[in-house]
């Protein structure tokens, strides 16, 4: 089934930032309660997921400015007005169009993050 239902603009952001389901539900779990900060054990909970399995998720949507570490919490402050419309916009398509964008995300090939990865500048501690 194609992806006729989700437009170019979020596809390329899923291609470009989600690599599992468990990380867009992070994200739009945080982004659907803005107010609200949250621990790792908290949205492992809510996801009914392994903590390292959200700590991963939580990690990559930090490195991509997609959401913001603060003392330990996440929160979804920070982020930048166009990310901020993308995701608004992808939290409507994925309401609506949930097999089709969970589709998009496992046809993604597992090993260009990784090998992206490999070539990203990280801030020394």
């Amino acid at each position: 089934m194609p992806d006729q239902y989700v437009s170019d603009e979020i596809r390329d952001f899923i291609l470009k930032y989600i690599d599992s389901v468990a990380q867009i539900e992070a994200l739009l779990l945080v982004r659907s309660n803005p107010e609200e900060s949250w621990d790792v054990s908290r949205i492992a909970a809510r996801l009914y997921i392994g903590e390292a399995a959200a700590a991963d998720a939580l990690g990559h949507l930090c490195a991509d400015g997609l959401l913001n570490l603060v003392d330990a919490t996440y929160r979804f402050e920070g982020v930048s007005p166009t990310n901020a419309r993308l995701i608004e916009e992808l939290q409507t398509i994925y309401a609506r169009e949930l097999i089709t964008v969970t589709n998009i995300i496992h046809a993604k090939p597992r090993r260009i993050r990784s090998f992206a990865d490999a070539f990203r500048f990280r801030k020394s501690p």
